[in-house]
């Protein structure tokens, strides 16, 4: 017959408190975004309250799109108490994978209002990518 540890009732309890400390700060270091497309560009935002457009980096690695930045702490604390405080600062970063027919080189982003927004254009179908082959008979 096996014994039950008696610690394994409150080892989750104990852990608890940095599970939901690791999902809150996951959710900062990803934030929230969407992506769509329209004729002749993808599009994704993503929203990046009280971050300056000079915080942000927008980079190509291979087929994919990463987006890294940091929220600075611009507070002072002297002569305060604060009772709660619910700001977030740090570091974040998306990484998005490109589908094959986005535009690497003519990728643009723009910040403003606490939003991102990137647009990769398509790149069009060359000419001699839709080329017809006539079948001659022989």
């Amino acid at each position: 017959m096996v014994e039950k540890s008696h610690t394994a009732g409150w080892l989750p309890q104990t852990f608890e408190p940095v599970r939901k400390l690791r999902e809150k700060l996951a959710d900062w270091f990803a934030p929230p975004s969407d992506a769509s497309t329209i004729e002749d560009c993808y599009e994704i935002t993503l929203e990046l309250p009280g971050v300056n457009a000079e915080d942000i980096d927008v980079a190509v690695s291979g087929n994919a799109l990463v987006v890294s930045g940091e929220k600075h702490a611009e507070r002072e604390e002297t002569g305060r108490s604060y009772f709660f405080s619910e700001r977030e600062f740090g570091a974040f970063q998306r990484t998005f994978r490109l589908p094959p027919d986005a535009d690497m080189n003519s990728i643009d982003a723009a910040s403003g209002d606490g939003v991102l927004t990137i647009r990769i254009p398509k790149l069009t179908a060359s000419p001699e990518a839709g080329r017809k082959v006539d079948v001659r008979r022989l």
